[in-house]
Parts: structure tokens; C-alpha cells; sequence
């Protein structure tokens, strides 16, 4: 068993108003993923100008946390949020579902298109290769907070979470961060400048949700259950069946892409 971290959540305080690592992940990770963006811009991997990018970046901040809050008080908590509407503005006090962020994003980047002229996977596809950096962040934040931690365990790399019961547990939210972010990032990275992924319109996109729900789906077989939720039919964990409609949908999207690439 490892010694926890002794890292405060919170980074600096001004009065009532903090800083925390959750919500400078979310700040890091759009940054870097706008970065990214424009570097794929300036490398010529997509048909897309500087111009697109800049301009998206706000509608992508309205999207995730509009759709990742409602989508945390539809899947998971509905009682609770329906029965007290008010609780559903306090976003400071954590409930973001990252299912309901790209249902979110899915909305203003249609939107956006749409508005623009832009065709729509040329802008989506590059959006699903940056996600993976904030996905790292936003896991690395999780473990710092102690929230989100795995199932008891005996590895020898297990925590003993703050606020938990005391038993040795999996680092689940590590795991994530290597999967969701790291690998993922590093298996898009490699097919957008090796093969050319953001020539062929939804490749990216589709590879994105398929490996993203497949990692999820595995990794949680290692994280806790929500208290209020705990096990579906005692098999699967709401997670696990908010993944297989997005694995499905990814392999829609690359049938399409396929189909797409035969036709010309």
C-alpha cells in the first residue's frame, strides 16, 4: 500500500473565492487542447484555419459544462437535482459526467458548423484528438481531490483514500488518466500524422469513442460504484452502460467514414 499524497485540493484561497486543481484542469486542458489544435492547423493535418479554432474554443467551454452538469443530474442524481432545482447551479461542489459533456458538444459543435459553413467532422475530428490531454488533467485532478477512487484492493500500489472508509483501494482515477489520456492521446496522435486520420472525415472522431468506451468500460471494473447507484442488475456500473451507446455510436461513425472514403 502506498501513503496518499498529501496535496490540498484547493491551490490558493482569496477569501471565499479558491482556486482548485479540479477547476485549473478544466482551464489547463482547454488551453492545451487549443494549443494542439492550432499546431494541427499550422501543420496542415486539417483543411481548417486558425481562424476556426480561435473561435470555437468558447462555444466548446459552454458545451462541456452545460452538457457535463445536466448530464450529471440526469444519469446520476436525478431525485435529488429534479427535487431541488437550485442544487443544480452549484457546480463548486463537483457532479460533472463526461457522457453528458460530449452530448453537450455534440449540440454547439453542430451549431457552430452549421453557422459557419464548416463541414462538420473537419472540425469534430480535431476536437477528438485534443480531448485527450484535458481527459489526463481532469483524472490527475480526481486523484488529488480523492474522489472517483477504485474498488478494496491488496495491489501493492493501492491508497487509503481521505474521507473513505480506511481499506486500501484502487487508484482508479490513475488508471483513467493512463488510458483515457495518455494511450489515447498517443494512438490518435499517431494516426492523424502517420496515416492522415484528419483527411478521412470521422476517422478520428470514431476511433475517439471507441477506444474511449472501451478504456472507460474496462477501468470501470476497478472504480467504486456511485453510493446512490451501486450496481445495475449487480453486473455493470452506470458508466459502464452510458459507454456502450457511445461504443456503438463510434463505430457508426467509422462505418461512415469507410463508407465514405469508398464512394470516393
Amino acid at each position: 500500500m502506498l501513503e496518499f499524497p498529501n496535496i490540498s485540493p484547493v491551490i490558493i484561497s482569496f477569501g471565499p473565492l479558491a482556486v482548485s486543481w479540479y477547476s485549473l484542469s478544466y482551464v489547463v486542458g482547454i488551453i492545451l487542447g487549443w494549443y494542439y489544435a492550432l499546431k494541427l492547423v499550422e501543420g496542415k493535418y486539417t483543411s481548417l484555419k486558425k481562424q476556426h479554432i480561435d473561435d470555437f474554443v468558447t462555444w466548446v467551454i459552454i458545451g462541456i459544462i452545460i452538457g457535463g452538469r445536466l448530464g450529471y443530474v440526469i444519469f446520476y442524481d436525478p431525485v435529488k437535482y429534479f427535487s431541488h432545482p437550485i442544487e443544480i447551479l452549484k457546480t463548486y461542489e463537483g457532479g460533472m459526467s463526461f457522457h453528458g459533456g460530449i452530448l453537450g458538444f455534440i449540440v454547439v459543435s453542430t451549431i457552430f458548423t452549421r453557422k459557419n459553413n464548416i463541414k462538420y467532422f473537419a472540425l469534430v475530428d480535431v476536437a477528438a484528438a485534443a480531448t485527450p490531454i484535458a481527459l489526463f488533467l481532469g483524472r490527475i485532478a480526481n486523484f488529488i481531490n480523492a474522489e472517483l477512487y477504485g474498488r478494496v484492493t491488496d495491489v501493492p500500489w493501492s491508497f487509503v483514500f481521505p474521507g473513505s472508509d480506511g481499506l486500501p483501494r484502487h487508484p482508479s482515477q490513475l488508471y483513467e488518466a493512463a488510458l483515457e489520456g495518455f494511450v489515447l492521446f498517443f494512438i490518435l496522435y499517431f494516426c492523424v500524422t502517420k496515416y492522415h486520420g484528419l483527411k478521412k472525415p470521422g476517422f478520428i472522431s470514431g476511433l475517439f469513442l471507441i477506444f474511449y468506451s472501451s478504456f472507460r468500460f474496462i477501468v470501470e471494473n476497478y472504480r467504486e460504484p456511485d453510493a446512490h447507484i451501486g450496481f445495475h442488475a449487480e453486473l455493470v456500473t452506470r458508466g459502464q452502460l452510458l459507454c456502450i451507446p457511445m461504443l456503438i455510436l463510434g463505430l457508426i461513425v467509422l462505418k461512415y467514414c469507410y463508407s465514405s472514403t469508398d464512394a470516393d
